[in-house]
């Protein structure tokens, strides 16, 4: 018996790195699995239907369910008839996982405005198209007490803010905005809304120069490992899961952490309007000591 037997599951970009080991640990498991990947090249250009075909010649391989899909996630028809396919395959969707994204790095002066675009589109729009769709689905279905999951992807480069990232930081934060969202407004439907922040050698990582990485991985191969952000989302996946909604987890290496949502830490309140001078002076005097400012 596995966590997830019976459930339906759809990842994006599951054709390489975190997205294939997702796919990959969720079939153990027990899921049915659409495995859906563009399989474009990491700056997002081509497309081959080989990655997702051998992810899930992989999971029907050692016994499992699945199918591929090279379905553009940034289609907005593409991603509905994603969704569809999923229910014709397997009679229901019960998990919506979002890893696809691609990265077109450079620092925010010499950014075109198609780099801009390009990652937007692909990792926040991907991300509502996919959950736009998947949420219909089960709006449908008016089931309070069900056991529907949505899992986005963010990453460390948004959350700490990646220098030479603007556009994919932008874009990884535009999804955390999304998760709190969709969590507050799809609780009534039976589904939670999490995010996971990963850390793992990937072809995205791999491409970042050294003195650009935020996370720090172990020089350990295993350390490195995708396989090891897997099980976080594994879980959340799970019925286990329905207690946690709206909120961020990171998991790199050996380590499951948990980010506070967003929350004033120190407030000035006034008994009228402020003068500029006496904001001035109340919010250096009761922020700036918060801030290292002497």
């Amino acid at each position: 018996m596995g966590s997830l037997d019976g459930r339906v599951v759809i990842v994006t970009g599951a054709g390489r790195g975190i997205g294939r080991s997702v796919a990959l640990l969720l079939a153990s498991e027990g899921a049915s699995v659409v495995v859906n990947d563009l399989g474009g090249a990491l700056d997002g250009s081509g497309a081959d239907a080989a990655p997702a075909r051998q992810v899930a010649d992989e999971i029907a391989a050692t016994g499992g369910a699945a199918v591929a899909n090279g379905a553009d996630v940034s289609d907005h028809a593409a991603a509905e008839d994603l969704i569809k396919n999923a229910i014709a395959a397997f009679g229901r969707l019960d998990v919506l996982v979002n890893t696809a994204g691609i990265l077109r790095d450079r620092m925010v002066f010499n950014m075109t405005e198609q780099e801009w675009d390009d990652v937007i589109r692909v990792h926040l729009k991907g991300t509502f198209n996919t959950t736009k769709f998947a949420a219909a689905y089960w709006r449908e279905q008016r089931d309070e007490s069900a056991q529907n999951r949505i899992i986005n992807f963010t990453s460390v480069s948004g959350l700490h803010g990646s220098p030479g990232q603007p556009n994919y930081a932008a874009a990884k934060m535009g999804i955390v905005g999304l998760t709190y969202s969709a969590a507050n407004s799809l609780a009534r439907y039976g589904v939670t809304v999490n995010a996971v922040s990963p850390g793992a050698a990937t072809r995205m990582t791999e491409s970042v120069p050294d003195e650009r990485r935020r996370v720090r991985m172990g020089t350990d191969d295993d350390e490195r490992s995708p396989d090891n952000v897997a099980p976080l989302v594994a879980y959340l996946a799970s019925e286990r899961s329905g207690w946690i909604t709206g909120r961020i987890v990171h998991a790199a290496g050996y380590e499951v952490a948990l980010y506070n949502n967003p929350q004033p830490v120190a407030r000035v309140i006034g008994t009228g309007p402020w003068s500029l001078d006496a904001l001035a002076a109340q919010v250096e005097r009761s922020f700036g000591p918060m801030l290292g400012r002497s």
